[in-house]
């Protein structure tokens, strides 16, 4: 277990895998791992309320520095008590500490061994954005999980600016871990090191040096191939502390979460349920369905019958189809809800498969079907007989 600023245990391992379950406890939440945080990067899960969150299971969610510093600003969450009293979201929130925006403002920021300093977006202001001061707006958020502002390079960069990326992810950690100070919110460092071998081992072992309450994978689905990334993940995990949460930042799809679970990773965020709910991809237990196609049209079925999610229980995939040809956002808000409740079954089925020791099992049999993508039978509408049946692409 870990100081008082959160707990963790691991409470069942798989025999077969380096995939284990473990209980976190934050000052908001008991969360069972492995666990999926939504993204709310605003303070909000795009086109979803957090009661409807939390009807789901969700217990812990993720927002954005970045975001936030800019717009409600800090000064608000000092105002309210931090993201619990401004938003009545009851359960665990973790704050991301703006490395990522910094990576994607490549063309318009500028790097220092101070911070980065870019442009708001909001009122065209430059902003310098160091170590501290993301301490400083995580505190005013007072999130249960603080990350630490590191240098974050595409997965694809040369040796010399990935060494160069490790070293400044490792002097911010520090300042980062010296002004989080005598808080009680707990606070990640994170591993950096692009694909070299010898560059994650050097970072995990520089990053673990200071005692943090648990440790992520950064630097990850930048570029990379998915058996870069598988291996990437595997050589991380196993270099961090058995007894602390490891998080795998940004990462991804289904099949994405449940390679890094193999590898031993608990904690994992993304914004694709809200982000292809969006475009009208869902995911289902056999594969992504597209339900913008017009073979869709006439498809009295449910998304996926063997979801109990509330889409699922009361609309037809023709009703979902139509609300996104008219662009209306109930259909986002509908296939969001179907998408974070498949994300986080997802994570409680296999906690319960590594509980039974048989991960190894669930693993192989989930992953062959969840890449696939679904197609409609072609049906008559006049036909009611028809077959409801699935071919795959």
């Amino acid at each position: 277990m870990s100081d008082a600023r959160l707990k963790f245990d691991v409470v069942s391992r798989c025999p077969d895998t380096k995939a284990r379950a473990g209980i976190l406890k934050t000052a908001h939440s008991i969360i069972e791992t492995p666990v999926f945080m939504p993204v709310g990067t605003h303070a909000v899960v795009r086109s979803q309320r957090f009661d409807e969150i939390e009807g789901l299971g969700a217990r812990m969610l993720l927002a954005n520095t970045y975001h936030l510093l800019l717009r409600p600003g800090p000064e608000v969450f000092e105002r309210f008590g931090g993201y619990h009293g401004l938003t009545k979201w009851p359960h665990s929130v973790l704050t991301d500490s703006g490395g990522f925006q910094i990576f994607c403002l490549a063309s318009d920021r500028e790097m220092t061994e101070s911070g980065a300093i870019f442009r708001s977006y909001v009122d065209n202001k430059k902003i310098l954005l160091t170590p501290e001061k993301s301490i400083d707006t995580q505190l005013a958020i007072n999130s249960d999980i603080m990350m630490v502002l590191d240098y974050c390079v595409p997965s694809t960069s040369t040796r010399e600016l990935s060494q160069y990326a490790i070293d400044v992810t490792a002097r911010w950690a520090k300042r980062s871990y010296e002004r989080r100070g005598e808080h009680s919110n707990a606070l990640f460092g994170i591993i950096q090191g692009a694909c070299f071998e010898g560059l994650r081992r050097e970072s995990a072992a520089r990053i673990t040096e200071i005692p943090f309450e648990g440790f992520a994978i950064g630097g990850l689905a930048v570029g990379e191939t998915i058996a870069e990334r598988q291996d990437m993940t595997e050589l991380t995990a196993s270099l961090l502390p058995h007894d602390k949460p490891r998080y795998l930042m940004g990462v991804g799809t289904p099949v994405d979460l449940l390679d890094a679970i193999y590898r031993g990773v608990d904690m994992f965020d993304c914004i694709l349920p809200t982000a292809m709910a969006q475009q009208g991809v869902v995911f289902t237990s056999v594969g992504k369905k597209d339900l913008r196609r017009g073979a869709y049209r006439f498809s009295d079925d449910a998304i996926d019958v063997n979801c109990s999610c509330v889409t699922c229980k009361t609309y037809p995939i023709a009703y979902l189809h139509h609300l996104l040809k008219v662009k209306d956002l109930m259909a986002w808000q509908l296939c969001g809800v179907h998408n974070i409740h498949f994300y986080l079954e997802l994570m409680r089925s296999a906690r319960a498969a590594i509980v039974a020791g048989d991960y190894q099992d669930f693993y192989h049999a989930r992953r062959s079907v969840l890449g696939q993508n679904c197609l409609p039978l072609k049906k008559n509408p006049l036909n009611s007989t028809m077959s409801h049946g699935l071919i795959h692409a």
